[in-house]
């Protein structure tokens, strides 16, 4: 199949089974891909990461495996693709494995993959070593056309620790062929982009980086109410936030303990609420993710891993009650504001510090960088919105909590 030939068939893809027009950062991550080279795309929040991997999981055939870090975004993805239909009407076939899975479920996950009956089976780093999963990929009829790894930022955020088997893929992944690669994330500086392309094991990969700007967003700074205690402060204007703009609302939240008493806050104030963090059962968070996304809540107080990869057209606000981790964290976290509707967004920085300027980001001990912090850095981009936000800071810094100051993070659709 020829590199031309190949992008006609992704664009026919894309609008007979998907429904949309390629964009051009979406045009610009296939080329390469479906000229056979291995391929990291860094596209903003929003902009369809996603389809690029569907597509071209369609548009090459066999088998994609997605690797997806979280049971919550498997399930999210599987959701989209179990509702597109090729033509001819045949249903796209997609399976998760995980450990959520009853016993029944996940033999028929197997049963499908060992019939050759599947378009793209999504499982985390964990499931791709296990054993029986591993040996039944290899024996599979449907031959690996396509591996991807999508939020592949987190090969660099966690692998050296946290899930180690993130830099052990690439030994399951040659006896699958090997397939050509595809690395997905919307935040990856150059020595990430770098980390994430030399841990796979990249053959000369094609690395496409877009621009960061998200011209619905805005910025702007509050203050809290100095009097006050400040958890009781920042919860105060929380609830405030969640109040003056439109539902529905992702709050974040740094613990556990956070998540449910903010939520119970929320429904004093009349919202439908619920948490979501990862002290809940997994039925429950289920649940939660469902009835947020089908429209049953205004509101869900989450720890940071909720919101990664939400597809929700319509999330309006997004409000921060502590300090994200990181600027990556706090760019892919406001994000989910507005992703995919593109509606106009304002974005609000709510601190409990005496002085308004958002001192919070220090540089690194002995960086041999300037003494100014990582967030005047950043601010300096409130007048283009959200432009350039992660490429502004310099990749040796990194988040440190300043003692002088305690913020909330607001960031809203209008």
């Amino acid at each position: 199949m020829s590199d031309s030939s190949s992008v006609a068939d992704a664009d026919r893809i894309a609008a007979t089974v998907f429904g949309i027009r390629l964009r051009a950062p979406q045009r610009r991550a296939l080329t390469p891909l479906m000229a056979g080279r291995d391929t990291l795309a860094v596209l903003p929040t929003g902009s369809g990461k996603s389809a690029i991997y569907q597509v071209a999981g369609l548009v090459l055939g066999g088998l994609t495996v997605v690797i997806s870090p979280l049971i919550a975004l498997q399930r999210d993805q599987m959701r989209t693709l179990a509702e597109r239909r090729r033509p001819g009407h045949a249903s796209v076939r997609t399976a998760i494995l995980n450990s959520s899975l009853h016993r029944e479920d996940r033999r028929a996950a197997l049963a499908a993959l060992d019939s050759g009956q599947l378009d793209f089976l999504l499982l985390g780093p964990e499931q791709l070593h296990n054993p029986e999963t591993h040996r039944r990929l290899i024996d599979s009829p449907a031959r690996v056309g396509l591996f991807v790894v999508d939020e592949a930022h987190l090969i660099s955020q966690w692998g050296h620790d946290f899930r180690p088997e993130y830099l052990r893929i690439p030994e399951a992944v040659a006896p699958l062929g090997p397939p050509r690669q595809l690395a997905l994330t919307a935040t990856a500086a150059p020595p990430v982009q770098a980390d994430i392309t030399r841990a796979l094991r990249m053959e000369r990969p094609a690395v496409v980086v877009t621009g960061f700007d998200r011209p619905n967003l805005s910025l702007a700074v509050r203050a809290t109410r100095q009097h006050l205690p400040e958890a009781q402060a920042v919860d105060d204007r929380v609830v405030e936030v969640a109040i003056a703009h439109e539902t529905p609302a992702l709050v974040y939240a740094l613990t556990h303990e956070r998540c449910e008493s903010l939520a119970d806050r929320l429904r004093q104030a009349a919202f439908t609420a619920a948490a979501y963090h990862a002290g809940l059962p997994t039925a429950q968070r289920a649940k939660v993710q469902d009835r947020f996304l089908g429209g049953a809540l205004d509101v869900v107080v989450a720890t940071s891993a909720f919101g990664m990869g939400i597809d929700k057209a319509d999330v309006r606000t997004v409000v921060h009650a502590g300090v994200p981790g990181s600027l990556d964290e706090y760019y892919q976290e406001i994000g989910r504001a507005g992703a995919t509707d593109s509606r106009p967004t304002r974005f609000s920085y709510t601190t409990h510090a005496p002085s308004a300027s958002p001192a919070c980001w220090r540089p690194a001990p002995n960086s041999g960088q300037p003494t100014s912090t990582l967030s005047s850095t950043f601010w300096t981009a409130r007048p283009s919105r959200s432009r350039s936000t992660i490429s502004l800071v310099p990749p040796d810094y990194h988040a440190r909590r300043s003692s002088a100051c305690s913020p909330s993070w607001a960031k809203s659709a209008s």
